[in-house]
């Protein structure tokens, strides 16, 4: 049985990875792909593989994390000093530097020597989950090796095994609207999670069903279930480093930037959501119910999807997955852009 037989969704990426193991693997790798999909997993899958062990933790395999939301230059020259240490197990070493897309310039600049003359004993695999960060000249010298999401199918499964309590609507709901993506699907089995996303569904239905609906005050919903999310990530990284005798301002800067990427993690998964309910109305509107995301919403959606609204929830999303590409793109004012998005949401569906 295959290595990777536990990881059928990744077909490609697994049939290429078990040729190296047959052949004899490249001196570099590139695993890339969505968040939340497993490229972890399968990284060390291969790695163990690669060293001939079922152990978690061997002497010859070397992983490198990043503290914050960056992997710093002195990270990649700790690693160099090992990188030319003879193998003390196994015929190789294995490097896996997980969130290399957070590789700031200076330690991508080091790393790319390594990449140019490995140790004939080396194998280095970096696990990105986007290649927009790094730069060409150390794309190109490793093996890319493409993960797509995973299938409604697996999610379902996962859902089914972490909350089997809940009504079959809504675990089929929650496998849709987790877009593949098992870390999406941990945060929607959050209580908090659960709570602020009905927050913003009913704000998504207020555009079209409150007369006196007031675009600042949706937007400050957003903003705040953002802030509640970048407190909560404050908290668990202030857990999580409180034992690793950081110099204080490397500590609080590592605790802000964990609390700035939640936020606009938040912000941008509250766009999604928006995009999907509109495209929701749209498919119920024309009769194709089973093809909606929110399953588990399908009675008010039923009651919102009119023909009337049919045309203004189609523009409505296009002018949600506007925002999420400018959000995405641009250091835009959150509470600026929400409120505008708002007042854009209003003009096509108000009145409908």
């Amino acid at each position: 049985m295959s290595t990777f037989a536990p990881y059928s969704d990744h077909a490609a990426a697994t049939r290429l990875l078990d040729a190296a193991l047959r052949e004899g693997p490249a001196h570099a790798y590139l695993f890339h792909g969505p968040p939340g999909v497993g490229k972890r997993d399968v990284a060390r899958a291969f790695a163990r593989a690669l060293l001939g062990t079922e152990r978690e933790f061997h002497p010859d395999l070397y992983e490198l994390e990043p503290l914050g939301e960056m992997i710093r230059i002195d990270a990649i020259r700790e690693m160099r000093r090992d990188l030319h240490m003879r193998p003390f197990e196994a015929d190789r070493r294995v490097y896996l530097i997980l969130g290399a897309n957070l590789l700031n310039e200076d330690a991508a600049d080091a790393l790319l020597k390594d990449l140019e003359e490995p140790p004939p004993y080396a194998v280095i695999v970096l696990v990105a989950d986007d290649l927009g960060s790094l730069p060409a000249t150390l794309r190109s010298r490793c093996q890319p090796v493409s993960f797509g999401r995973l299938s409604e199918r697996t999610v379902r499964a996962r859902v089914d095994a972490r909350a089997p309590e809940l009504p079959d609507d809504a675990r089929a709901s929650l496998a849709r609207v987790a877009a593949g993506r098992l870390d999406r699907l941990e945060r929607l089995l959050d209580p908090k999670f659960v709570e602020r996303r009905r927050q913003l569904l009913d704000q998504a239905r207020a555009v079209y069903r409150e007369p006196a609906f007031d675009p600042t005050t949706a937007a400050a919903v957003v903003i705040a279930n953002a802030k509640a999310r970048s407190d909560e990530a404050r908290g668990l990284e202030e857990a999580r480093i409180a034992n690793l005798e950081l110099p204080a301002r490397e500590a609080e800067q590592q605790v802000k930037r964990a609390a700035r990427g939640a936020e606009r993690e938040e912000l941008l998964a509250s766009l999604e959501e928006l995009a999907a309910w509109y495209r929701d109305l749209v498919a119920v509107a024309v009769g194709a119910d089973a093809a909606a995301i929110h399953l588990d919403k399908l009675s008010a959606l039923r009651e919102d999807a009119t023909r009337e609204r049919l045309i203004g929830a189609e523009r409505a999303a296009e002018h949600v997955r506007e925002c999420w590409r400018k959000l995405e793109e641009f250091n835009l004012a959150p509470q600026l852009a929400f409120e505008a998005l708002f007042v854009e949401l209003a003009d096509e569906l108000a009145g409908s």
